[in-house]
């Protein structure tokens, strides 16, 4: 089964956005990141999601992000589908916090169960049949709206939603230009999406 097995995350200063991560989210070793200063303005067209257990992980980590530089979008709160805010880390990242339960069931923690990577796309239904066509098992799916991936035992989980239905979700404009600044690392690359995503294999960038 294809998996992801890191996500590289192109910034301005490497060091800070590490220090970002590491204190803000306990991250070690599914983010990297690598220097640029490729154009990128607006919307990048993805999110990032870490999906805990209980609404008190959720505000834990919106509190440790805000603390460790991050900037609120969406303040957590209940909805249909459970409890979740965004945050946007210092480097332009956005970061779904949420949990599917609605009720603290224990004291508050910072871990969390996954990691998942929604790209925002123009054509959910081609962007899905080229991923399956590149290697990847369609886990879920809804229509022409939402993909979701099989991708095994590996760190970072894959989902493609419509790139305007992510860019209401993150709270942000949908429009954007340049750079997504992002590659994902997995043994189904190298290859580029139809949206420009750029997919590396998975030891490309070993050490960074």
């Amino acid at each position: 089964m294809t998996s992801i097995d890191f996500l590289t995350l192109e910034v301005a200063d490497p060091a800070a956005a590490e220090r970002f991560y590491t204190t803000a989210f306990g991250l070690d070793g599914q983010i990297r990141f690598q220097a640029s200063e490729a154009p990128s303005t607006g919307f990048r067209g993805f999110t990032l999601s870490l999906v805990v257990a209980q609404p008190a992980d959720v505000d834990a980590l919106v509190g440790a992000a805000v603390d460790a530089g991050a900037t609120i979008l969406k303040p957590a709160a209940k909805s249909l589908w459970g409890y979740g805010g965004v945050v946007q880390a210092p480097d332009g990242t956005i970061w779904q916090l949420a949990s599917s339960s609605k009720k603290n069931t224990g004291p508050a923690t910072r871990a969390f169960q996954e990691i998942v990577l929604l790209l925002g796309v123009e054509d959910v239904k081609a962007s899905k049949q080229f991923y399956v066509e590149h290697g990847l098992a369609v886990g879920k799916s809804f229509g022409g709206k939402y993909a979701e991936f099989e991708t095994g035992a590996g760190p970072v989980k894959l989902a493609l939603y419509k790139r305007r239905g992510l860019a209401k979700v993150a709270g942000v404009s949908p429009e954007g230009t340049g750079s997504h600044r992002l590659t994902i690392g997995s043994a189904a690359g190298p290859f580029t999406d139809p949206d420009a995503f750029e997919w590396t294999t998975a030891d490309v960038n070993a050490g960074r």
